[in-house]
């Protein structure tokens, strides 16, 4: 054993300052050489030297990096790849008790026994390593240091609960990634370090956790070796381990020497465990906090004198049995076996002939098994090498080139990229060996930066799987107590700190929904925090936007473009609902006034746009008596009341003047219903709708029916009172609009109900539907509708004849403005229908004596102005068709021409109430009532008519309690023209 100098021994717990001291001790000196026990640990020792004294007196020497500048001074190595006999004036080996390690203990023996220093020789490790050192080095002297905090036991802990700046440290690869994939998801993220990462790789998620990016780290045993991290606590997330061939119980001291990474400086620190691991038993607990664990009574050994005679004689060298007692000779190492595996094939025995060969077998050997894969494999692998060196004295370029470019790749998840990186490091091992490659300098470049790619893939990998910066940004900008930046795009997202945390929908912040746990807390708070005045912009903005910005929709929501600022609420006025805002509360209180002050006001000018003919009746101070009464019914309703029942009587109770001051208003008083035509355009049956609903409390709102539809199919299954409500009455399985029904009852007064008579063009026109569709709409309006076949007539030839449109009464509901003047058709009295009244038919007004004879329905509004393009959509068409000259309309006077070949359908359509004879139930025909157009009346004469139909006046009689008009005076209520003089009449 060599003596030469001063040999100290530091021993002490952790966080005692001893690699600082071998440090500083070494750069007291020309030369030093300095032995660490993982190529993590010797990298950071080295970057802290090159920092003090730069890198051209620096050296790095591990198995896969070599940085050897040319004037190097001072040595920074893995303990395996220390250099022996460079005479150095310093020599240090870290971790010391590690001689007792079972798989890389007699590395630290043989340095215990035979490195040595010209001046100075450091030991530093556990005080467990006392006995042996004092055996087996004499003169040693020791140096105890004492630990600069205190450390604590915690006991169990979840890893929910757990607090910032905490390790976690598992023994398996799975462990790890689970627990940081949990912490990811309750706490925002964690650091992952491993002994099989890179040095990058493992520089990078240090610096992860020392900037504060994240507050946890999760990681192996490997940072129980020196690793100086501000770590607080050290939870045990198991407390067994497999060692490489079994698993095992960790001992007192492994778990001490973890454990003490928490606390550094004067720091103190603690330890516990969590997850599925047991609590540490008291006795143990108290060990590592007194630090004092059971010495360390053997060390690992293996003859270090080689003989390389042949390969036999290299492997009985290596299984000698140790000098001394206090030595146990190593289990069979890496190294050994591939020796013996390599040692049993031909091909090596025969080129494996002298001492050069089986020296040079025995360093191919030595390449670790990074890839960790089968020792078949390895052996293989490790075989062809040696081939290759031998034979031809390097690694052929083109053989490692390809070996190189498979792994060269940078795709794929965490674990391909941890395979690719342990791939690479055989190969940087290789380049590493002076002699082994052509082009030294080259290969040692290239793996190296293969290796640097791939460490910054995995990197990425890592921090994306386990780590959300997002989170870690807001955190570390929120703990500096600084105003955070945010901003609003246009389509709503919100960046805090340039971080998506989520949308602003309105005045109302919807953070990430992939965020949870401590994210979600953290995003929702710096969110919060930022997005205050961006409320108060917003509400000003908003309150200042115009109406054609603000609409609601068919569900009583309020929208502010695209976004949902409101809804609508049942109060006690129909025509001023409440509005309930969608504020977060966070906006405060002055943000929800203001934009509940904005939609109140756009619902107040809306309501008072689109009902403005219903409001200035209900405003209208010179209604009185019973006119007034029906005026607040018909605001009741919305505008539109189905005639029936009460409303009928009320109707009938109602005097010319009471309904002309109404007609003023725009009221018509139809057959079936009575309604404003201006409130029956889409967009104020659109807001009926929504407020009828909001009155009648429903869940879910009936939507309106397409615009510029005469008839839609009959729903049965939508609320009562939808049908009136949009418009419409059911009838058969569609359902017509009001407007187009008072206009077909007014054809139907010139048809003869009782009996019989068949539908003509105009009737099919206005309602936009085909014959039997017309037939079942008559069936649910109360008349009978028989089917019949004949004969069909073709038309005979015939002059061109210009051929003139019907011409309607009144113009269309939709088409009347709702600022109109009433027509003289408004103003005139009603006439009442020419069916009979039966139980379920529409009951006509009666006119007041001393008044103008009346058409009952004034509602004769018009269809739409385009045609029909489907009969069965119900679009109405009653504008006048240009046809070719010589072709006949619908309107012409034809000759039937018999074809016996061809048939046609039609219907005859008679009322289906009780006769005259059966009269039971009919309401009874008030002073001034009209005879119904339907009764056949008496003939003059004896006998029935000619023909079999009874015989009309040519025009209609009506009767009434005033004298009797000229014949001039009278005016046809079909002609608008006329009903237009006639208001002329009224205005004078």
């Amino acid at each position: 054993m060599a003596s030469e100098g001063r040999i100290v021994a530091v021993l002490g717990p952790t966080n005692t300052g001893k690699t600082h001291y071998a440090i500083e001790r070494m750069l007291g000196y020309r030369t030093g050489v300095i032995g660490l026990p993982l190529r993590l640990l010797a990298r950071e020792v080295y970057d802290r030297i090159v920092a003090a004294r730069g890198p051209s007196v620096v050296a790095l020497v591990t198995g896969e990096e070599r940085i050897v500048p040319p004037r190097t001074q001072y040595w920074v190595c893995t303990v395996e790849a220390m250099p022996e006999g460079m005479g150095a004036d310093f020599v240090a080996v870290d971790e010391i008790q590690l001689c007792a390690d079972p798989e890389r203990g007699h590395v630290f023996t043989d340095r215990l026994l035979r490195m040595r220093g010209q001046h100075e020789t450091l030991f530093m490790g556990a005080d467990t390593m006392r006995g042996p050192i004092r055996a087996l080095v004499p003169r040693v002297e020791f140096l105890s240091r004492d630990r600069m905090s205190e450390l604590a036991h915690t006991g169990q802990r979840k890893i929910s609960r757990m607090r910032p700046r905490s390790a976690i440290v598992a023994f398996s690869v799975e462990s790890v990634y689970a627990i940081a994939e949990l912490i990811r998801r309750q706490k925002g993220g964690a650091a992952v370090v491993m002994g099989a990462l890179s040095p990058r790789t493992r520089n990078a998620q240090v610096a992860l956790y020392q900037n504060g990016d994240v507050d946890y780290l999760v990681a192996t045993d490997a940072i129980g070796m020196g690793l100086n991290l501000d770590i607080d606590h050290v939870a045990f997330a198991g407390l067994r381990k497999f060692d490489g061939r079994r698993m095992r119980q960790l001992a007192p001291n492994e778990l001490g020497q973890i454990a003490g990474r928490a606390g550094r400086g004067m720091s103190n620190g603690s330890f516990g465990t969590t997850g599925e691991a047991p609590p540490i038993a008291d006795e143990v607990a108290e060990a590592i906090t007194n630090h004092r664990f059971t010495p360390v009574s053997r060390v690992q050994w293996r003859n270090p004198r080689l003989a390389f005679g042949s390969p036999e004689a290299l492997i009985a060298s290596l299984e000698e049995s140790p000098p001394a007692p206090l030595l146990s000779r190593a289990r069979e190492a890496d190294d050994l076996r591939a020796l013996r595996m390599l040692a049993a094939e031909p091909d090596v025995c025969a080129r494996a002939s002298d001492a050069r060969a089986v020296r040079l077998l025995w360093d191919v050997c030595r390449i670790p098994d990074f890839r960790g894969i089968s020792h078949g494999e390895h052996a293989e692998l490790l075989e062809s090498i040696f081939i290759h060196l031998h034979d031809g004295g390097r690694v052929p370029e083109d053989w490692i080139a390809r070996q190189v470019s498979r792994i060269d790749r940078v795709e794929g998840d965490i674990d391909t990229l941890s395979r690719r990186l342990a791939f690479i490091r055989t190969w940087t091992y290789v380049a590493q060996r002076p002699g082994w490659v052509e082009a030294e300098s080259h290969w040692r470049e290239a793996t190296r930066a293969v290796e640097d790619r791939l460490s910054d893939a995995l990197h990425a990998k890592l921090t994306q799987r386990f780590v959300d910066r997002r989170t870690s940004v807001l955190m570390r900008r929120l703990k500096q107590k600084e105003a955070l930046l945010a901003e609003v795009s246009d389509n709503g997202e919100v960046r805090v700190e340039g971080e998506f945390v989520g949308r602003l929908e309105g005045f109302r912040f919807r953070r990430d929904t992939a965020a949870a746990g401590q994210e979600a807390r953290t995003i929702a708070s710096a969110a919060l925090q930022a997005l205050a005045p961006h409320f108060h912009l917003r509400a000003d903005r908003f309150y200042n936007a115009p109406d054609t910005e603000i609409d609601f929709t068919e569900q009583g929501g309020l929208m502010w473009g695209e976004q949902a600022v409101g809804k609508l609420v049942a109060s006690d006025d129909p025509l001023r609902p409440r509005i309930e805002v969608f504020v977060d509360e966070d906006a405060g209180p002055e943000v929800a006034d203001k934009v509940q002050r904005r939609l109140m006001h756009f619902m107040d000018r809306k309501v008072a746009a689109l009902f403005e003919p219903l409001l200035a009746m209900k405003r209208d101070e010179s209604l009185s008596g019973r006119a007034k009464g029906f005026a607040f019914r018909l605001v009741e309703g919305f505008g539109i009341l189905p005639r029936g029942g009460e409303v009928a009587e009320e109707v009938r109770a109602l005097d010319q003047d009471a309904r002309g001051a109404l007609r003023k208003h725009g009221v018509r008083f139809g057959q079936f219903t009575i309604f404003l035509p201006a409130l029956l355009k889409p967009a104020p049956t659109r807001l009926r709708l929504v407020l009828w609903s909001l009155e009648n409390g429903l869940d879910t709102f009936p939507e309106a029916p397409p615009p510029g539809l005469v008839t839609i199919p009959a729903d049965g299954s939508a609320p009562r009172g939808y049908a009136a409500m949009a418009g419409y009455r059911a009838a058969g399985a569609r359902a017509v609009r009001i407007d187009m029904l008072e206009r077909l009852a007014d054809m139907l007064r010139a048809e003869d109900t009782k009996g019989g008579f068949e539908a003509k063009a105009d009737m099919l026109s206005i309602t936009g539907l085909t014959l039997e569709q017309f037939a079942d709409l008559m069936q649910g309006l109360g008349y009978r509708a028989v089917r019949g076949e004949r004969p069909k007539a073709r038309p005979a030839p015939a002059a061109p004849e210009e051929v003139q449109p019907v011409t309607e009464a009144a113009p269309a509901a939709d088409e009347v403005p709702p600022d109109a003047a009433p027509t003289a058709a408004d103003a005139a009295p009603e006439v009442a229908p020419s069916a009979p009244q039966q139980p379920g038919q529409p009951v006509a007004e009666e006119p007041q004596a001393g008044t103008p004879a009346e058409v009952v329905s004034d509602a004769s509004a018009p269809a739409q102005a385009e045609p029909a393009p489907d009969a069965g959509q119900g679009e109405m068409n009653d504008q006048p068709q240009e046809r070719a000259p010589g072709e006949a309309g619908p309107e012409a006077q034809v000759a039937p021409t018999p074809d016996p070949e061809e048939t046609e359908v039609f219907y005859t359509f008679t009322w289906a109430g009780r006769g005259r004879g059966q009269a039971r139930g009919r309401p009874r025909r008030e002073q001034g009532e009209t005879r119904p157009r339907g009764d056949a009346p008496k003939a003059r004469g004896k006998g029935k008519p000619k023909g079999g139909k009874p015989q009309r006046d040519a025009k209609p009689k009506t009767f009434t309690a005033g004298p009797d008009r000229k014949a001039k005076d009278r005016i046809d209520p079909d002609n608008p023209f006329a009903a237009a003089l006639m208001g002329l009449k009224d205005k004078e």
